[in-house]
Formats: structure tokens, sequence, C-alpha cells
């Protein structure tokens, strides 16, 4: 690939040196513009508004009510979950790890959605710990090399 026209993007098609827009994205902090105007048009309004979606409520507005109550009791999100894991040291140990994660999910102590999280958790552990192994043993077949 061709350097571009602006001198940011090297042959190799990365970023050049110094270019913090393209390291790190939008710069922090800054807001889109169509936020920017909606919050322009409703400088000042915000009490009148929810007053207004209170008062519909009150007279039966399913949707003002629906969104009155979202905001004084927003949905759930996740929570902490607590599951006795053994330690996984290697990636054989994940089979017991995962018989403990399924052992909880089968008692009730569990989700069968937060058992499937936390078998998603344990897969990628896992997996890295599967990848330094691989990384360790290529290293010491590179070494033993005349």
């Amino acid at each position: 690939m061709a350097p571009s026209k602006n001198g940011k993007i090297t042959a190799n098609g990365k970023f050049a040196p110094g270019n913090n827009i393209g390291k790190n994205g939008r710069p922090q902090g800054s807001r889109n513009k169509a936020t920017l105007a909606i919050e322009k048009l409703l400088e000042g309004e915000a009490e009148a508004l929810t007053r207004k979606a209170i008062e519909l409520a009150k007279d039966g507005d399913m949707q003002a009510l629906r969104l009155c109550m979202e905001r004084l009791c927003p949905p759930r999100r996740d929570s902490p979950v607590s599951v006795p894991l053994p330690k996984v040291e290697t990636a054989a140990d994940t089979a017991k790890a995962m018989a403990s994660v399924l052992e909880a999910v089968a008692e009730g102590d569990i989700t069968p959605s937060e058992g499937t999280a936390i078998a998603g958790i344990i897969e990628h552990h896992r997996r890295a710990i599967e990848t330094t192994e691989i990384e360790e043993r290529l290293r010491t077949l590179e070494d033993q090399k005349p």
C-alpha cells in the first residue's frame, strides 16, 4: 500500500509514528455533532419535559410510563456470580473448572447463561495457557537447532 496523500500511513499500511488520530481514534472527550445539537435544544427544558412525561404516565400513557420506569428502575445488568473453581494453571486443569461450572448450573446456584459466560472465560484462559505452552515448546526446539 502506498503512503496516503497526507503522509500519515506508511508503505506497509500502518499509521506513521506520532499519528495520534490513527493510534487513539476520536480524541478523548469529543462529542458527536448531533448529540451536541440535541443537548443545545433541550438546554433548560429537562425539568419541564420530565414533569410532562410524569403527567402523561399518570394519565395512562404506556410509553411515558415505560420511560419513567426505565429511569427509576433501569434494567439490571450483570451481577457478580460466585462459583468455587479449582486453580487453573494448565490446559488440563480447565476440565475440572468446567466440571465445577456444570455442577453449579445443575444445582441451580447459577443460571445456564451465567454458566455459559463463566465457561467462555475459562475457555479463553485455556487458550492463553495453551498458546504460552506452544510458544515455550517452539522456543525450546529453535534453541536446540545447530
